[in-house]
């Protein structure tokens, strides 16, 4: 047994395409990933990248090409090992008819809890999602954003040990995103480990210990946030003294803004500050501190799109 909660090796899947004379497509090509228990992974990448195919292969909703994954040390799609595994789809769709209460309290009778623990269940998962009275009302009444947090609901009936999201955030209000962000977080230090899949960065940079970005079905980087290649695009320097025009003689006044009696200089890339820090001294100024501007998270992820479609072509 390997001490991976999810760990995929080499894989691969075609689609068959056209009608008379289908041709494969290849949505996901020898994808590696190792995913350590407890982790919670962001798995990132533009529409078509490959994210959701990839869900579906864990979750053995279609078969793999080629190559192989693992949850829990054993093969993906291993009844047992189905036991302790939440899952959220892109697009959940469940029993209209149904309310929320009654829709979890029937998923946790398939789990086997009877019918009293099913119902506390229910309860706490829906009041965890931020469902209040309208837990009562039919789901063909609910916005998307409401069944988005039911999903979320759903996937924890089981108290699973793995989570699979795949977009979690989609079709969220401002409140419902940082409610499941919160969710997530709290799923996270509880032990659990994390595996969801969104285009939205900014919730991956808030919350993800480790990232995955797959670009036309490949993956084209992974690490922690702190560990990849962000370019630099310049520094803030705080100084603290006397101006008397020292800023405005070595060129940096434009620069400049002042905040709480301190000067803070916006420095391009092109003006390394270990040239100016000496001088800023000899001038009577004193230096606060001096913090990289790298690019963000989006950035990155747009210069790895970008150059993998470069060499595509």
């Amino acid at each position: 047994m390997s001490g991976y909660a999810i760990r995929l090796q080499e894989l691969t899947k075609d689609y068959a395409v056209g009608f008379w004379r289908p041709s494969p497509v290849r949505a996901l090509d020898g994808v590696s990933l190792d995913v350590q228990p407890g982790e919670v992974l962001g798995y990132l990448g533009p529409n078509g990248a490959g994210k959701t195919t990839t869900l579906k292969l864990l979750m053995q909703l279609v078969y793999p090409t080629s190559g192989r994954a693992e949850i829990l040390g054993r093969p993906a799609g291993d009844v047992e090992t189905r036991r302790r595994l939440g899952y959220l789809p892109e697009l959940p769709y469940f029993y209209d008819n149904l309310t929320a209460e009654e829709l979890l309290v029937y998923f946790g009778g398939l789990f086997g809890f009877s019918s009293a623990d099913a119902r506390r269940r229910a309860s706490t998962l829906l009041d965890r999602a931020g469902l209040g009275a309208e837990r009562r009302r039919q789901l063909r009444k609910y916005s998307k954003g409401m069944l988005q947090r039911v999903g979320i609901a759903q996937a924890l009936v089981n108290d699973p040990e793995v989570v699979f999201l795949d977009e979690p955030m989609s079709g969220l209000d401002p409140v419902g995103r940082r409610d499941t962000r919160e969710l997530i977080r709290s799923l996270g230090e509880e032990g659990r480990t994390i595996f969801f899949s969104s285009h939205i960065l900014s919730d991956a940079e808030a919350l993800c210990s480790r990232v995955a970005i797959v670009a036309q079905g490949r993956l084209a980087a992974t690490g922690r946030l702190a560990d990849l290649a962000f370019e630099t695009k310049g520094w803030e320097l705080v100084v603290t003294g006397t101006d008397d025009g020292a800023l405005e003689a070595l060129g940096l006044d434009t620069a400049t803004t002042q905040v709480d009696g301190r000067y803070v200089i916006d420095l391009p890339v092109d003006r390394p500050p270990d040239q100016l820090l000496p001088e800023l001294s000899r001038r009577g100024l004193r230096v606060v501190s001096l913090t990289p501007r790298r690019e963000s998270l989006e950035d990155f992820f747009m210069r790895l799109v970008a150059h993998r479609e470069e060499t595509a072509s």
